[in-house]
């Protein structure tokens, strides 16, 4: 069945002109493959040349939107994407390159400082620093991860951080715009405004930008193994992604088929 924006409902195989498709990317999971470390995440001449190949492609509308900082982001795509949104939604750069966020948290520095006195005594945990907030992974030590949880709700709850869950990770960061709210801030402008939005990730972070698009007229899909989510398609792994967009790309058509 065609895609009907006014149906707020996923269908059950949506179809996109590609001429009328913006496209949000998570990174991690979606756009490169998930590391022991996030600093493992590398750049790829492949990667960063597909990537700009299909900004242009779709005339600007397309924007990466990560956990990640604007500053990895970027690293890691060679600035392939001018519109991206860093830090879960907190930073966002604009097509003019103008950015936006808000300041620091005030008790951010006190999260840091009680994940990294809790990390020094459990090896194999890892505390990433963020300029608005503060991760930390447990992906090497998945038995951490109740002590990990157990401390960040603590944490949230005496200093007014918002708390995050994503694969092996918990985040501590400050309060505002979220995935979704992301994909609504660039929709209200060109090159996006008009368009039908598809959000593509992996992680729970990525369930605002599922049902941000949807409420849109667009759609979501879900990459990995399938589990209770707002996306109405879903994608094997990071292959697929790659895959799915070039096939959609060729063929003019943006196909949200039904998970399975």
């Amino acid at each position: 069945m065609a895609y009907d924006r006014r149906d707020p409902r996923p269908a059950a195989r949506a179809q996109v002109p590609a001429a009328r498709a913006a496209l949000f990317l998570d990174l991690d999971g979606t756009l490169a493959a998930l590391a022991p470390t996030p600093g493992e995440v590398t750049p790829d001449p492949g990667r960063t040349a597909f990537l700009r190949r299909a900004c242009e492609a779709l005339n600007g509308r397309l924007a990466v939107i990560s956990g990640r900082t604007l500053e990895e982001i970027d690293r890691i795509l060679e600035s392939a994407t001018p519109c991206a949104a860093g830090v879960h939604g907190l930073e966002l750069r604009d097509p003019s390159g103008g950015v936006t966020a808000p300041e620091p948290h005030r008790e951010l520095q006190r999260a840091v400082d009680s994940l990294r006195f809790h990390a020094e005594a459990r090896p194999g945990l890892l505390v990433e620093e963020k300029a608005l907030g503060v991760a930390l992974h447990y992906r090497a030590v998945p038995e951490e991860r109740a002590g990990a949880l157990a401390l960040a709700k603590h944490v949230a709850d005496s200093t007014g951080l918002a708390l995050q869950e994503g694969h092996d990770v918990v985040e501590l960061r400050t309060p505002g715009p979220d995935k979704g709210e992301a994909v609504r801030a660039f929709m209200e402008a060109a090159p996006f405004k008009g368009a039908v939005p598809i959000f593509v990730g992996d992680d729970l972070t990525d369930e605002a930008g599922f049902a941000a698009a949807q409420a849109l007229g667009g759609a979501g899909v879900l990459v990995g193994s399938d589990r209770p989510t707002a996306a109405a398609g879903r994608l094997a792994d990071v292959a697929d992604v790659f895959a799915w967009i070039e096939r959609s790309l060729t063929s003019g058509v943006f196909t949200v088929e039904e998970r399975v």
